[in-house]
């Protein structure tokens, strides 16, 4: 027993130790963002500055030349209602190939699978002309609407959904809920662990997507953050505070979600193992 405490204790500061190795490029973000530029380049690193400069490195991002605000307002925008509907098409999609029955289901599942194998850079080009004959091209409605489908959540869900027992299904249906009652009443509910994860990922990647928006926006005012930070590098290259500053904005919505939703997160990782 007491080996089984000593190995526990010791793999908790085995984690703890690389835990804060792996913060420390963000705890050096911080300590940039909040100096001049002199104490930057300081060697060895100071992590507390003698002389805090982050209001003025906020202006500098926030109410400067370069219009940070909007190219927030446009990365919230288009990450918000991304997640939202790539929840909600993927979600029924899981649920019809998990506990409907209908002819082809076994088909179509099959060929979901072989699309993931599928690159997305090799559908580029047919996106591309598609959005494009479709009027939607410089609009942040092509990066919505090209969000909205994904054969990697709608196979996390699926498989998720599979474990719910049809009993509670059938009960709901004897009690006379429609299709859509059971969907948005009984199983949406039981899958609150799996669709927080899902919408982490989600709100991840497309806050964090250069592709997309590159391809296809064209207009300055609806360019995300990460094509914004071009326009940061070429007016602000030289100053790393600054720049540092930029980059802890941006990653600010992202602390943000994975710390209300962790404990979902959490508990989708442990009912998975159980169920594994």
């Amino acid at each position: 027993m007491k080996k089984v405490q000593v190995s526990n204790l010791l793999l908790t500061l085995l984690f703890a130790a690389l835990s804060i190795f792996f913060l420390l490029p963000l705890f050096w973000m911080l300590s940039a963002a909040s100096k001049t530029e002199l104490d930057v380049w300081t060697f060895p690193i100071q992590w507390i500055p003698d002389q805090w400069n982050f209001v003025q490195n906020f202006k500098a991002v926030w109410m400067g030349d370069v219009s940070f605000s909007l190219f927030y307002m446009n990365s919230l925008k288009i990450s918000i209602l991304s997640t939202i509907g790539t929840i909600l098409v993927c979600s029924m999609a899981g649920y019809a190939l998990a506990k409907l029955n209908f002819k082809g289901k076994g088909l179509l599942f099959s060929l979901m699978m072989a699309f993931m194998m599928i690159p997305e850079q090799a559908t580029l080009v047919p996106r591309y002309i598609m959005i494009k004959e479709m009027g939607l091209y410089d609009t942040h409605t092509s990066l919505i609407l090209l969000g909205l489908f994904s054969s990697y959540f709608t196979f996390l869900l699926r498989q998720f959904m599979l474990g719910i027992h049809s009993d509670m299904l059938e009960a709901a249906e004897l009690d006379g809920a429609g299709f859509f009652r059971v969907f948005w009443s009984v199983v949406l509910p039981l899958s609150q662990p799996i669709l927080a994860t899902v919408g982490i990922i989600k709100f991840i990647w497309t806050w964090n997507d250069y592709q997309g928006p590159l391809i296809f926006l064209y207009s300055n005012d609806l360019f995300t953050i990460p094509l914004g930070m071009q326009f940061f590098k070429e007016e602000f290259g030289t100053r790393i505070s600054v720049m540092m500053m930029a980059s802890l904005s941006a990653i600010v919505p992202l602390l943000i979600l994975f710390l209300l939703l962790q404990k979902k997160v959490i508990n989708g990782i442990a009912i998975g193992g159980v169920k594994g």
